[in-house]
């Protein structure tokens, strides 16, 4: 589903260069859940950023269902990809308060002039949430506005699901109730999520799990 030849990525210029990551290659399969652990700062949230097309590599191949997102020249191109093939999940759950769970999860629809509240709802109670559809974010705990950030990602039916430290900011019971939906999901709906995180309790959840080292990925299973 996603293909990395050869990525390195260098920032900054002349005696300033930083390089984050050194001639990656990395397979992610469809339909698994997989993990990329690494400590702050070691390149985990730059690999990411480079597959969801937020930052470019200095060199090498991206591949996502085939197409080689690397060689996208336009912005629209590759928002394009996004809109249709990628959900995310970030630490912060970005839900808008003035906006009702179900309104919140239907976003993504709405934007796209397809708003559908029953889908909506039907997320939320695939995720355990079912019964706050109505409720704002205000009334809800840091773990299910955390499901519901996961419900909104979903919304579009992406086949990709990239997450940037989704539990950093949940207590241990919270945290391994994500790791059970991902890996629930990935095996339910076929979906490829890539998650990147610190935390290394995920490993027991994840198809596959990578650590990040001296700018390498090391499979670790």
């Amino acid at each position: 589903m996603i293909k990395l030849e050869h990525i390195t990525k260098i920032y900054g210029q002349g005696q300033e260069n930083l390089c984050v990551l050194e001639d990656v290659n990395l397979t992610l399969r469809r339909g698994k859940f997989t993990v990329l652990l690494g400590p702050s700062g070691s390149g985990k949230s730059t690999l990411l950023n480079l597959i969801a097309m937020l930052d470019k590599p200095t060199s090498g191949k991206i591949f996502v269902d085939g197409q080689e997102i690397t060689a996208l020249k336009s912005e629209s191109a590759r928002a394009k990809v996004r809109l249709n093939k990628m959900g995310f999940v970030f630490q912060f759950d970005g839900l808008l308060p003035e906006f009702s769970l179900t309104e919140n999860v239907d976003m993504p629809a709405r934007l796209r002039g397809r708003p559908n509240p029953k889908i909506a709802q039907e997320l939320l109670e695939k995720l355990g949430l079912g019964a706050m559809v109505h409720k704002l974010p205000a009334d809800l705990s840091g773990g299910e506005k955390q499901r519901a950030s996961i419900a909104r990602a979903l919304r579009n039916h992406p086949p990709i699901l990239l997450a940037d430290e989704p539990t950093g900011n949940l207590d241990a019971a919270r945290k391994e109730q994500v790791f059970k939906d991902f890996a629930a999901l990935s095996r339910e709906q076929n979906l490829t999520i890539v998650m990147v995180t610190h935390d290394v309790h995920a490993a027991d959840y994840a198809d596959d799990v990578y650590r990040l080292e001296n700018r390498q990925l090391v499979k670790t299973n």
